[in-house]
């Protein structure tokens, strides 16, 4: 299995894994060992089109027998234009579909049924950490992307099916729930009438209830890809409370009132830092991530100075930036003022150059202070690598420790924070026989 794109591409993967294991098939290590080779693709942006053909074309070349699945499924015909070997395409979270293509491709070996899969399925992350998909598809139509033409429009997930899953993926080790959809804040919009019952009480399809319930759950509980509705405001106190990480992924991209509204997003950039130094007031601790996209159709010299102000105000945590790019099928293609690469590249450099130096004063202020980190690896040498509550895997900062060598992978510990740099933190264990969880 070759997976590309972001973790909902991966939980999609993880699923037909498991599907897979399930009738008797196992995961080869390369692809010298395999009988077929999956490509999950991301289709999101052209770059991430282009590092998915070069995939399947490495798949071909390496083993020849290829099944395509994923985003890049909506475009079969260019995959089998390029490619006229694959064994199938087929589009994001088709499940059958792709299970179908492996058994005409590779038939199911025998006595399948003796082959157990863990309860809680076959995971491509580590053990101690896990991504929980809440619902598929979106319902905005943000001129820039093409998502909904891929995954649809909202569907959510039943309250009690998330629960007794994040409940599975605790049993099996789970420390950290990583929630993910295309829009958090969304869930539950489509089947708000039907609350389910859990455990002995009722439970709302709401991103507020349901995240109460998984800090029950879990010990750590982080939010993604959560877009600004009012309710999210009622999210913080379950921060302030422990229940949920002091810590939101929020897609602003840009602040600018007219590049807002290009690409056709709220444009209620003032109210929005309001609402950060409210946040901020009920829980101190709330570390904010976003991304912005500079250099989109129209985004003027002032527009852009505007963005850099806000961030000097808002004073986000984490930042990542993206230099426009079309993608087929966006209506962004279509607006005037394109912005020339070289304009982009300096604006990107600039707004990097700001975000790292606000970056790098917050990490500086946490020197001195005592953190809760989760442990990602623990080497030979006593080092360790770990994140805080306010990082994510793959996406922001890592704590280095030293004397770490008695801990292992998945411990929660307090550490003293010695040093920072603008994206990490150093650090020494402390208090670990007490706080290990």
């Amino acid at each position: 299995m070759v997976s590309l794109g972001c973790p909902k591409n991966l939980v999609d993967s993880e699923r037909i894994l498991t599907k897979l294991r399930s009738d008797g098939y196992q995961l080869s290590g390369d692809y010298s060992g395999a009988d077929v080779v999956l490509v999950n693709t991301c289709g999101f942006l052209d770059s991430a089109k282009e590092e998915s053909l070069e995939a399947i074309g490495e798949a071909i070349a390496e083993n020849g027998r290829v099944i395509v699945t994923g985003c890049m499924g909506k475009e079969a015909e260019t995959i089998r234009t390029r490619f006229p070997d694959v064994l199938a395409v087929t589009g994001a979270h088709q499940y059958e579909e792709v299970v179908g293509a492996v058994h005409t491709a590779a038939p199911m070996p025998p006595s399948a049924y003796l082959n157990l899969v863990p309860e809680s399925g076959l995971k491509l992350t580590p053990r101690h950490y896990s991504y929980l998909k809440i619902s598929e598809g979106c319902n905005h139509r943000c001129s820039f992307c093409i998502i909904p033409s891929l995954r649809g429009d909202l569907v959510s997930r039943r309250p009690d099916a998330i629960l007794r899953e994040a409940e599975k993926l605790v049993a099996a080790g789970t420390k950290e729930l990583l929630v993910i959809s295309q829009d958090t804040s969304a869930y539950g919009i489509d089947i708000r009438k039907e609350p389910r019952m859990w455990k002995d009480r009722e439970v709302v399809p709401h991103m507020t209830d349901l995240a109460r319930e998984l800090g029950r759950i879990a010990p750590w509980v982080r939010l993604h890809y959560v877009y600004p509705y009012p309710h999210v405001d009622s999210v913080i106190p379950l921060m302030a409370e422990g229940l949920v990480l002091p810590y939101l992924d929020i897609p602003f991209q840009h602040a600018s009132r007219s590049v807002l509204k290009a690409m056709r997003r709220p444009a209620n950039e003032a109210k929005v830092l309001e609402r950060i130094k409210g946040w901020r007031e009920i829980c101190p601790d709330i570390a904010i991530r976003s991304t912005f996209v500079v250099g989109f159709p129209g985004e003027t010299a002032d527009d852009f100075e505007y963005l850099m102000d806000w961030l000097d105000e808002a004073q986000l945590d984490r930042v990542g930036a993206f230099r426009f790019e079309p993608v087929e099928g966006a209506a962004a293609n279509d607006l005037p003022g394109a912005v020339p690469e070289e304009v982009k590249e300096e604006r990107y450099a600039r707004l990097m150059e700001k975000t790292a130096a606000i970056s790098a004063a917050k990490l500086q202020a946490k020197v001195g202070r005592t953190l809760d980190v989760i442990l990602d690896a623990v080497d030979e040498e006593g080092g360790a690598t770990g994140r805080s509550t306010a990082d994510a895997p793959e996406i922001d900062g890592e704590v280095f420790l030293r004397d770490a060598g008695h801990l292992s992978q998945g411990d929660i510990v307090a550490i003293e924070i010695e040093d920072a740099d603008e994206h990490d933190l150093y650090g020494v264990p402390v208090g670990q026989a007490d706080r290990i969880v």
